[in-house]
């Protein structure tokens, strides 16, 4: 069996949980691969709201096995909140959640330092959002961080009062305030309650669900604009969010990546700082963001609005190898007569269809077309003409067949346009 891959494709907030969620139910394990709980991903079932941070998005399917990989930073607080909240709802968490143990955890100085390190840096704020995401990844790669498995070993405590005491010597640097015995005190509680959670090692786990024939959907947090490697660089967050992240996220080799899944708003967002080159500052984009309700899952920031950027989403297509797109908020496009299709970049003196090395330091002009809206879409009619329209215009540009469209927020507004051969 092959380890399909759903990621964002833009800057994030591209609806993937909900497309998670609807597809759960034809997989055995739904993973997420990186990130931690500065993702929001927001799922409507039955009518009610639920946003996940860090659980994936198939924990509302009986019978699946959710997991959360080696590549995910973890706040053990709001992962208890976040179980908690679902538990309350009926939801048997402790019987559907395993951990692995190479998860690394977020501890309080690393909030601490991150709200420090973001406060200090003026108007050149990246758009952080203070987590202690980015702190977490460095201990990582530092080779000095905590991780999920240490947790049931002896020392524990003693590796942890060593990377606090390397926090707060670096505080120092900082004339930032600060309490850290009421967070410690709400971690350690945390903590106690993730002990009584199934760890396992990532590599044997995902390997042997493999080998036995179970199906397995990889959740990807942020968007592919977002990467660290690739993304606007340096606004980005602190993990790589494309497909190659699976591999190291969950411990599988390359040959067992299948399906790579797209997902991309009918138009385009961006939370925080950062090049936005379709960016909107007008009552149009305005519009957009009302219409959208477009507010940050995780933080409540408004979001940036712009038309659909076709250079962007071709360039993420190219770095994840996707072989489906789906095309979520087709519906907000219905509050305007035309919208806009991003085709090329101006910068330089030249138009082109790629990304210049530097988005931050580059004046780009977008070149836009503008296409007719399509009214109310219905799933049980054909498509409209415009809608067919517009779905042409994105598969001939990128080269990658459109699978499905979303009409609304809820399970039951995506219109299947491969009839049934989505995963085919």
């Amino acid at each position: 069996m092959q380890v399909d891959v759903i990621l964002g494709l833009q800057w994030g907030d591209e609806g993937k949980g909900k497309i998670v969620d609807f597809l759960a139910d034809k997989y055995d394990i739904i993973a997420r691969f990186q990130g931690g709980p500065n993702a929001g991903h927001t799922l409507v079932i039955d009518g009610k709201k639920h946003v996940l941070h860090t659980i994936p998005s198939g924990i509302f399917r009986e019978g699946k096995t959710n997991f959360i990989g080696n590549g995910v930073v973890i706040d053990p607080i709001t992962l208890v909140k976040e179980i908690e909240g679902l538990t309350s709802i009926g939801i048997p968490v402790q019987e559907r959640l395993i951990i692995s143990k190479r998860a690394n955890l977020i501890l309080p100085t690393h909030k601490i330092l991150d709200a420090a390190s973001e406060a200090s840096k003026g108007t050149s704020k990246i758009g952080s959002t203070v987590k202690g995401i980015g702190p977490t990844y460095m201990d990582k790669t530092g080779r000095n961080g905590l991780r999920i498995g240490d947790v049931l070993e002896e020392n524990f405590i003693v590796k942890y009062e060593l990377l606090k005491a390397k926090h707060l010597q670096l505080l120092q640097i900082y004339n930032h305030d600060y309490e850290l015995q009421e967070m410690e005190e709400a971690w350690f509680d945390a903590i106690d309650k993730l002990k009584t959670f199934q760890q396992v090692e990532s590599v044997y786990f995902m390997n042997e669900a493999l080998q036995q024939g179970k199906k397995i959907l990889a959740e990807g947090a942020q968007g592919s604009m977002l990467d660290i490697d690739f993304g606007t660089y340096p606004f980005v967050t602190s993990s790589n969010t494309i497909t190659a992240a699976v591999c190291t996220g969950l411990g599988i080799a390359p040959q067992h990546i299948g399906d790579v899944i797209g997902i991309t708003k009918a138009y385009c967002t961006r939370v925080g700082s950062g090049p936005f080159p379709t960016e909107l500052e007008d009552e149009t984009g305005e519009k957009l963001r009302k219409e959208g309700a477009e507010f940050g899952a995780t933080t409540g920031r408004p979001r940036r609005c712009g038309w659909i950027d076709l250079p962007a989403l071709n360039y993420t297509c190219l770095i994840n190898g996707v072989t489906k797109l789906i095309i979520t908020k087709a519906d907000i496009l219905n509050a305007f007569d035309e919208f806009g299709i991003c085709t090329h970049y101006n910068y330089d003196g030249i138009e082109t269809k790629e990304l210049p090395y530097d988005m931050v330091n580059k004046t780009i002009t977008p070149t836009t077309v503008y296409l007719k809206s399509w009214g109310n879409i219905d799933a049980s009619k054909p498509l409209a003409n415009e809608l067919t329209e517009y779905v042409d215009y994105l598969e001939k540009y990128l080269n990658t067949p459109v699978a499905m469209v979303s009409n609304g927020p809820g399970r039951e507004q995506l219109i299947d346009l491969t009839k049934g051969d989505l995963l085919a």
